[in-house]
């Protein structure tokens, strides 16, 4: 007997559904559940607007997660490049120097610790994952010396705290700068040259190489991109709370990562790209907002974010066999 190989239509079908819109098919499905659970503290305007906010410096740090993934790598070490941007941004901003330097000097360093990140994976050839990690543990350890363990908010002045905790015409100043990164890196990896090179890289590397595009360069930016980005995130949180704890951007890492996972179910399927990373971003701060609302406890809330990405990892398998 001859072996059946085609697949059935119906399976490809539900493969494909879930593969391009299962992101989408999950966030409609949570919306409405919490909608139906709590109505009246869950489905108002106040509400969704207090969800930007609450999910803008995720998507911050998500956008900077998608540029390493698109170029097939990871970078374990943002949730500690995020806490030292914290904590200088802080610090500087205790010593009376102006607003726009307490931002953009943390920026500037995690543009270098990033840089040195893919300095190191792409001229030594070594894995993403030993580097950035280890990276990581080196960060930490100087963030804790450089703040002696302990929390930063003694004498930081109001004007550092008006990007964090102010807005305009109702719109949370965050929220406003989280939508125009998404723009500008949307932009940059979709109309640029830089973008098709991180996605030319991250498709097939030896056909980059062999069609001329310099694969350490634009890996080495993708890293320096990726932790200017997660520097931003610390220094935005500073701000926001009016303090800076030497882990305070740890929390980040597991949740910008499965943001990125549940984006890749949106617009490209397979493809890290930044408008899914945005509703992934969107997904799991409805979904940690609902289950708030309701009174879940955290470390509820924990196992349900990892059973998520593990979701998502399923449905990138069987949209990969769809094929």
């Amino acid at each position: 007997m001859i072996a059946q190989t085609e697949k059935s239509p119906n399976k490809i079908f539900n493969k494909s559904v879930l593969s391009s819109y299962g992101t989408i098919i999950a966030g409609i499905l949570i919306i409405i559940i919490f909608s139906v659970l709590s109505p009246s503290s869950f489905a108002t305007v106040d509400n969704f607007i207090n969800i930007t906010r609450q999910i803008s410096l995720l998507v911050v740090i998500a956008v900077g997660a998608t540029l390493v993934m698109s170029v097939n790598e990871f970078d374990l070490s943002i949730g500690a490049i995020a806490s030292l941007g914290g904590v200088v941004s802080a610090k500087l901003a205790t010593e009376g120097v102006p607003i726009v330097l307490c931002i953009l000097i943390p920026v500037l360093v995690g543009f270098l610790v990033g840089f040195i990140n893919g300095s190191i994976i792409t001229h030594f050839n070594v894995l993403s994952f030993v580097t950035t990690l280890a990276m990581g543990t080196v960060i930490g350890g100087f963030t804790f010396w450089f703040t002696g363990g302990s929390t930063i908010f003694e004498n930081i002045p109001d004007g550092f705290k008006w990007i964090g905790q102010t807005g305009i015409a109702g719109i949370p100043m965050l929220s406003i700068i989280m939508l125009v990164l998404v723009l500008v890196f949307w932009f940059l990896m979709t109309q640029m040259s830089v973008g098709r090179r991180f996605y030319a890289i991250g498709g097939n590397e030896k056909a980059s190489k062999v069609s001329g595009i310099p694969i350490k360069k634009y890996k080495t930016f993708a890293f320096a991109l990726c932790g200017m980005l997660a520097a931003l995130t610390g220094a935005l949180l500073a701000s926001r709370l009016g303090s800076a704890h030497p882990t305070g951007g740890d929390g980040y890492f597991l949740n910008a990562y499965a943001a990125v996972f549940l984006g890749m179910t949106v617009v490209r399927s397979g493809i890290p790209n930044i408008f899914g990373t945005l509703f992934g971003a969107a997904v799991l701060g409805i979904l940690a907002n609902g289950l708030t609302i309701l009174e879940i406890p955290t470390f509820l809330q924990n196992v349900i974010t990892g059973m998520i990405i593990i979701i998502a990892l399923i449905i990138q398998k069987l949209g990969r066999e769809n094929t």
